[in-house]
């Protein structure tokens, strides 16, 4: 398995840090319908309950909520299509990173910040406070620099591994959708809460 230096990932970080800030694209969904398995759609729904349909995000649970049960704030994982293309070298490993929307959308925390929605296709997702950290599949498939990159100040500040994010507004969404930051105004609590 091919993986790039951590001098040419530091390169990358000038192309991922060029990345559309308020107006961007849906490069790709994934569904996860079970373990270490991947789905690439054209086109997914996402629901209030159930994140994106189809995927395991409910019935994996998380190690980090009191009860075992899915954690609320990482109902997606969210990465920029920047770095999933920088991490993985060939277009066609992007989708084992394990997110499940790739945007074409500067995704760091000073342009995203908790809280910040942004529309895509019919559906709007909320960035959640909770880090998307890496983990040892990410490190087992892009390399131990890809991993230790993404823990810099840097890297989370970029947010290199991605981002936790849930559905607000349900909808479908489409590859190749615009990924549209909304107003500030536009970011009230979330439907149902």
């Amino acid at each position: 398995m091919e993986h790039l230096s951590t001098a040419a990932r530091e390169r990358g970080l000038d192309h991922i840090r060029q990345s559309p800030h308020d107006l961007g694209r849906v490069d790709l969904i994934v569904r996860r319908p079970a373990v270490d398995e991947r789905e690439i759609l054209a086109e997914g729904t996402l629901d209030l309950a159930e994140g994106l349909v189809g995927d395991t995000w409910r019935q994996r649970g998380s190690s980090s909520t009191s009860d075992g049960a899915a954690d609320p704030e990482a109902q997606l994982t969210v990465m920029n299509a920047r770095a999933a293309a920088l991490f993985a070298v060939a277009p066609d490993r992007w989708q084992q990173s394990g997110d499940q929307l790739y945007l074409d959308l500067d995704i760091s925390l000073d342009n995203l910040p908790p809280g910040t929605r942004v529309q895509l296709g019919s559906a709007v997702i909320e960035f959640s406070a909770k880090p998307h950290t890496g983990c040892k599949k990410f490190m087992a498939r892009f390399g131990k620099d890809a991993l230790a990159l993404t823990g810099t100040p840097v890297g989370r500040q970029l947010r290199l591994r991605g981002a936790n994010a849930t559905v607000v507004v349900p909808g479908v969404i489409r590859q190749g959708d615009p990924a549209r930051r909304l107003p500030v105004h536009a970011t009230a609590s979330r439907a149902g809460s």
